[in-house]
């Protein structure tokens, strides 16, 4: 078969890839997209799905994690170069990235993500941070997301530059002794009795690949805490603190409680959102603010902190001087 002028080869043959002890415990996916630099990742659920990814000869899901000495085969795969990511230095979005990167060692780096900017491509998205950081480090052998951000939530988010410090810090995530915390403002008084919210939460994707979630019984346990920071006339800052780490559970809890967060699309208020806007807030008001962690290598506990933005400020400072 002839190739097309604007196809890229990624792989021509057929890979047989023996699993070794710094990847053990990953998931398929995440190491097909390792070894297939540049593939969409739409294209790498699709080999997966249809059957032409196996491990030891046999069909795996896309969260299957691998085991020491698994035979994983990777078929041949090819992409037209209108899929392939274009990413500059010149780019705004991907040259300030290393103005927010706020710790960084050789094995962690941590980054305040910018609201607006997705954490990875995929879903209609050329590019995301991780995309980004790869760009702004060609030298970095490995550069992996321990966890995810919404796109819109801006605040601390974690990467691993060893295999080793994604594993350990996985690790954490699953034994909860890592502490996130969240800035979020929110609509009306919050009341200081409502301390902990414990609501399951059911993930639904939409056409088109958009996620909803609602509380559900069919759901999974979540449950998140919540203190709060400063009130105002008509909202309330609050500190949460997600126990478990379900997809977009701070916001939903919020709005479960009665107190949806300012300019959420998906959960909020209109009213209370036009409110906002009035003061200049244009984007969602969830900052991951401070991280409890120990280190991958270390073992020391570090306490990280992202600053919030300079508008978030200002909007903070209007609404006390409305309080008055």
């Amino acid at each position: 078969m002839t190739k097309r002028c604007d196809e890229k080869t990624i792989s021509t043959n057929v890979q047989l890839v023996t699993i070794n002890d710094e990847q053990v415990g990953q998931r398929i996916d995440n190491f097909l997209l390792t070894k297939l630099k540049g593939v969409p990742k739409s294209l790498i659920y699709r080999i997966i799905r249809k059957g032409e990814v196996r491990v030891n000869k046999g069909r795996i899901k896309a969260e299957y994690k691998l085991q020491n000495n698994d035979i994983v085969r990777i078929p041949p795969v090819r992409i037209t170069e209108k899929n392939q990511p274009v990413l500059s230095k010149k780019l705004n979005k991907v040259s300030q990235l290393e103005q927010q990167i706020i710790f960084e060692d050789d094995y962690l780096l941590v980054l305040n993500k910018p609201s607006g900017i997705a954490v990875h491509g995929g879903s209609g998205v050329d590019f995301g941070v991780i995309e980004a950081l790869r760009v702004l480090r060609p030298e970095a052998r490995f550069l992996e997301l321990v966890h995810r951000l919404d796109r819109d939530t801006s605040g601390i988010l974690l990467i691993a530059k060893k295999r080793s410090a994604l594993r350990h810090l996985h690790q954490q995530l699953r034994e909860k002794t890592i502490q996130k915390n969240y800035l979020a403002l929110v609509r009306g008084q919050w009341q200081p009795h409502c301390k902990v919210v414990k609501a399951p939460l059911l993930k639904n994707e939409l056409s088109g690949g958009e996620r909803f979630v609602k509380v559900s019984e069919n759901g999974k346990p979540s449950e998140t805490h919540f203190a709060i920071n400063e009130k105002y006339q008509n909202a309330t800052l609050v500190k949460a603190s997600p126990v478990t780490g379900r997809t977009h559970q701070i916001r939903v809890h919020a709005q479960h409680a009665g107190h949806p967060i300012a300019m959420d699309s998906k959960y909020g208020d209109k009213h209370f959102d036009q409110q906002m806007s009035l003061l200049g807030l244009s984007r969602l008001f969830l900052h991951a603010h401070s991280i409890y962690l120990e280190h991958p290598k270390t073992g020391e506990m570090l306490h990280l902190q992202a600053p919030l933005e300079k508008k978030l400020k200002e909007i903070l400072s209007l609404l006390r001087e409305h309080k008055k």
